[in-house]
């Protein structure tokens, strides 16, 4: 049979390798004899008692090996840049003259495979003995910490089990009732809450005639922290009458501290102005012009500037006294109502520390409702009854008296305006007193008392006998706008008589 293709065929032939035996043309094998007669043994078929022969052994020598092409055939190329070269053995095939049903030994790469890389330092090749003191893995947990099979990590519940913290199933969490029992303060099931009627009842009515309502101030009783008996601080909503029996009772408690300091204190600077104003008021008359129009006097104007400036000097070097008895006068209120001993020193004492900044404050005062009385005068009455309890104000809270002042005039209008126009009828009869003195000394002494030695001691006594009758009223101006302070604190808050006489210091 050739090596040439069919007639017709495509196919490329190869050359002719001269190495390579001329194989025996197709055909049947004629059966041959054996020596002793007997049949060879068929293709395929090894005799018996003999090695079995590769018939290919011849071409697997290194005249031509495996990765060699065939003569003619163009060579392989090489290996990219990064690849391993080209094994002479093809992939999965096993070298020359080894067996390849051998199995490798563990850790092995087959023959061509490239080597196993480098172990790192303290590690062990697969299949040796670990280092020492390592577990040896046998059976049961891989590692020191590992759970056994099928058991659950440190810390899970087994397999149906609720975590830590949870609760069983049907079971509540802790602080959760159990299915069909209210919480904590809730009723039982078909019962009412607490202050509501039982199913069926009505409500609770209204309370008897003259009975207060649950939780609201009573007959007998009146706000928490709130003393209805405190001598000094009125309860809310007690009204005038509460606001006057305390008054009452504190000039009961103090006059007799209360009454000297208002006659060294307030009395004295009235009796002086007074009997400077005898001797700097105006005595010439107005005079009658040709024309019947009135003519001042020569001087006239002189002489009044010179009055009202000496009047006003008075005042501001009298200023500080007066500010000495705001103080002691409140100091002895205060302490008296708390059950404390309050003395005339300790009183005097204690209106001395306060008294420059009760002074300057009372200047400021004086200025704003100067100011408002020039703009048509109800402006100047309007400030003086809001700014009325500045006083107090500073004595016990030492800050903001005249902003404080006001907020308290006008957060409780109608009840703070009533007080402080209490004390200022008192004022304005002091006023009228003065007025009814001067009226008889004028009558009595004329208009220029001092022009005789006679007149003029008459005229002087009587100017200090009313700054005297004055002092009742200045008692009456400090003991109400104290007492009235005393009660709207109390509208703030819970406050008595010994917290308000410790705020003094």
């Amino acid at each position: 049979m050739s090596d040439l293709p069919p007639s017709g065929s495509t196919e490329p032939v190869p050359p002719a390798d001269p190495a390579r035996p001329t194989l025996p043309p197709a055909g049947p094998v004629p059966e041959q004899s054996g020596p002793s007669g007997s049949q060879l043994p068929a293709a395929g078929q090894t005799p018996a008692g003999q090695t079995p022969v590769d018939p290919w052994a011849d071409l697997t020598t290194a005249d031509r090996p495996y990765s060699a092409p065939p003569a003619g055939w163009p060579a392989p190329e090489p290996a990219p840049p990064g690849w391993p070269a080209t094994p002479d053995v093809p992939s999965g095939w096993s070298a020359p003259g080894s067996d390849p049903g051998a199995p490798s030994l563990p850790g092995t790469p087959p023959p061509g495979w490239p080597a196993a890389p480098a172990l790192p330092p303290g590690g062990s090749a697969p299949g040796s003995t670990p280092p020492a003191g390592w577990p040896w893995p046998a059976a049961g947990p891989a590692h020191p910490g590992q759970p056994m099979p099928g058991a659950p990590y440190p810390g899970q519940p087994m397999p149906g089990a609720p975590f830590p913290g949870q609760s069983m199933p049907g079971v509540p969490f802790p602080g959760q009732s159990m299915p069909g029992v209210p919480y904590p303060g809730q009723p039982m099931p078909g019962a009412a809450y607490p202050g509501q009627p039982m199913p069926g009842a009505v409500y609770p009515g209204p309370p008897m005639p003259g009975a207060a309502y649950p939780g609201y101030p009573g007959s007998g009783g009146w706000y928490p922290g709130l003393d209805p008996q405190d001598p000094l601080v009125t309860p809310p909503y007690a009204g005038v009458g509460g606001w006057f029996a305390r008054c009452a009772g504190a000039v009961r408690r103090g006059w007799r501290q209360l009454l000297p300091i208002m006659l060294l204190t307030q009395g004295v600077p009235a009796a002086v102005i007074s009997v400077l104003s005898l001797f700097l008021v105006p005595a010439d008359e107005m005079a009658t012009g040709p024309d019947g129009a009135p003519v001042l006097p020569d001087g006239y104007l002189e002489h009044v500037f010179v009055f009202y400036g000496v009047v006003l000097f008075a005042a501001l070097v009298f200023g500080p006294l007066q500010a000495v008895g705001w103080g002691a006068g409140t100091w002895v209120v205060a302490r008296q109502a708390a059950g404390e001993p309050a003395g005339l020193g300790g009183a005097l004492r204690y209106g001395a520390r306060r008294a420059l900044g009760l002074w300057g404050w009372t200047i400021v005062v004086s200025l704003l409702i100067t100011v408002g009385a020039c703009l048509c005068l109800l402006p100047g009455i309007y400030a003086g009854f809001a700014v009325a309890l500045f006083g107090p104000v500073y004595l016990f809270e030492r800050q903001e008296p005249v902003g404080r002042a006001w907020r308290m005039f006008h957060n409780r209008f109608g009840m703070v305006l009533g007080r402080v126009a209490l004390v200022a009828c008192a004022l304005v009869a002091a006023a009228v007193l003065d007025a009814v003195v001067g009226a008889v000394s004028g009558a009595a002494f004329g208009t220029d008392p001092m022009s005789g030695p006679g007149t003029a001691v008459g005229a002087v006594t009587l100017a200090v006998v009313g700054a005297a009758l004055a002092a009742p009223a200045y008692l009456a101006q400090l003991v109400g706008l104290v007492v009235a302070y005393a009660e709207q604190r109390a509208h703030e808050g819970p406050v008595n008589a010994a917290r308000l006489a410790a705020e003094l210091g």
